[in-house]
């Protein structure tokens, strides 16, 4: 294993480690304020950041407002106040070693005025901005106000010259560097286009190597690059290490820091990590954000499987193929269907699945009635957490709408998330994970159910192991 030297990340030389930033509080200013602490990077998530009471109490997020825009103001107004207490709360924790970053999505709730609000309530705290999930091009322009270092994180050497082309090249001394987050490798959210097969990886390194060679063009070849998602054991990277081809690389790790003392996590999530094996990690598209994502194949997932296998395509009138009439709803309307569908529709119902919900896809999919009534309530419970939501149709336009029907494919990403990190529920919530995470189960840094100290894990990554 080679030596780690020091890499200039938002103006200081720090190990090349970095804890990956992880959504609705499950990467917060514990745990990160503890890995700069160690000496690199710890990054807090300001996605809905959990605030406190004067007393240190959670503050439950629980929303009063009548309407999806009222609640859309509480949303933001606890995402702000969680923001500003995280970032406090790493800076003291990390006693001026490392550097605190705060880890943001384009898409969520109104990015802008969350990042407007927390850099100008922790002025001072915060080193830098990592932001992914769509194409921020702003986050340049917010950052440099601000004097804070900001880190796009983009799949592929395309979509940086996109951002750099319309907006960074006005930014340059603010970039402080790019992660390169792996689409099949990482956890949470990924960067998967169109053009690349999910079931197809692709080897990170000649991307990486392509986004250098596109920096170098544009005079950033002294800027790091982040590796992100598929990161476990240095020592299977170290031909990336002090690589002229790739310049200075550090490591971020999402995955990895989830079983530390400082993690935020439930205790059953840490020990259910422990027992995952290879396989039960899977890269899907029921996110209501349309990107795809990496969650474990929990009852949580299989059931949105189900449910979207259970689905025929339909047609307000006989046309084509589409000849069998089918009743659907409380009003009992027809639709048509082929005949070999309406067959499979009339099996479904008789297992109980009676309810016929449509999508925006002029589909049918089918589920029960305590299921319909759950999507249904979530729906109408709507607190605008993104910028435009599949699952409710909510968008953060004047309309307050996407203009396209409701999606009951997916499912309330703000819900789940909010329970999975704060109950003991891990079975019928979403767990994101990347793909390695089976290795818990393997590595010998964890028998017996040993849970380490986040300084004692970043000690041993500078091992190799």
């Amino acid at each position: 294993m080679k030596p780690l030297n020091g890499v200039m990340i938002s103006g200081r030389e720090v190990l090349p480690l970095v804890e990956g930033g992880k959504g609705i509080s499950v990467s917060n200013g514990e745990s990160s304020g503890a890995w700069a602490a160690a000496g690199g990077v710890g990054t807090f998530s300001g996605v809905n950041a959990d605030s406190y009471s004067e007393t240190g109490e959670h503050i439950a997020q629980i929303y009063h407002g009548r309407t999806r825009r009222e609640r859309h103001e509480e949303l933001l107004a606890y995402a702000v106040a969680g923001g500003i207490q995280q970032a406090q709360v790493a800076y003291e924790r990390a006693g001026g070693e490392g550097r605190i970053h705060m880890n943001v999505l384009w898409e969520m709730a109104a990015a802008e005025r969350v990042l407007h609000g927390v850099l100008q309530g922790a002025k001072g705290l915060i080193h830098g901005v990592t932001c992914g999930a769509g194409m921020p091009y702003r986050i340049a322009e917010i950052s440099a106000r601000y004097g804070v270092y900001y880190y796009p994180i983009v799949s592929s050497a395309r979509a940086f010259r996109a951002l750099w082309k319309r907006a960074y090249h006005r930014f340059r001394e603010w970039l402080g560097g790019v992660v390169y987050e792996d689409p099949w490798l990482a956890g949470g959210h990924n960067g998967l286009t169109n053009s690349e097969d999910p079931n197809n990886p692709e080897p990170p390194y000649p991307r990486v190597r392509d986004l250098r060679r596109l920096m170098s063009e544009f005079g950033l070849a002294e800027t790091p690059i982040f590796m992100a998602g598929g990161v476990w054991y240095l020592r299977e990277w170290t031909h990336w290490i002090d690589n002229p081809e790739l310049g200075p690389i550090a490591f971020q790790f999402g995955t990895r820091p989830l079983l530390t003392q400082e993690s935020p996590i439930p205790e059953v999530w840490k020990r259910k990590l422990l027992t995952l094996e290879d396989g039960e990690v899977l890269l899907n598209r029921f996110s209501p954000t349309g990107f795809y994502s990496s969650a474990v194949r929990n009852s949580f997932l299989r059931e949105l499987e189900e449910r979207s296998a259970r689905q025929v395509a339909y047609s307000v009138e006989a046309l084509g193929e589409h000849i069998a009439p089918f009743q659907v709803g409380a009003r009992n309307r027809i639709v048509y269907l082929t005949p070999h569908d309406r067959e499979a529709a009339e099996r479904w119902v008789a297992q109980g699945f009676g309810e016929a919900l449509r999508t925006p896809d002029s589909t049918l999919i089918f589920v029960t009635r305590e299921k319909a009534l759950e999507i249904r309530t979530d729906q109408i419970n709507c607190m605008g957490c993104l910028s435009a939501c599949l699952f409710s149709n909510w968008a953060q336009n004047e309309a307050g709408t996407t203009g396209k029907k409701a999606d009951p494919r997916s499912f309330c990403i703000q819900k789940t998330l909010q329970a999975i990190r704060h109950s003991d529920d891990i079975e019928f919530q979403l767990m994101f994970a990347g793909k390695n995470a089976y290795r818990f189960g393997t590595d010998p840094f964890y028998a017996n159910g040993y849970i380490p100290m986040v300084r004692e894990l970043v000690e041993r990554l500078e091992t190799g192991d």
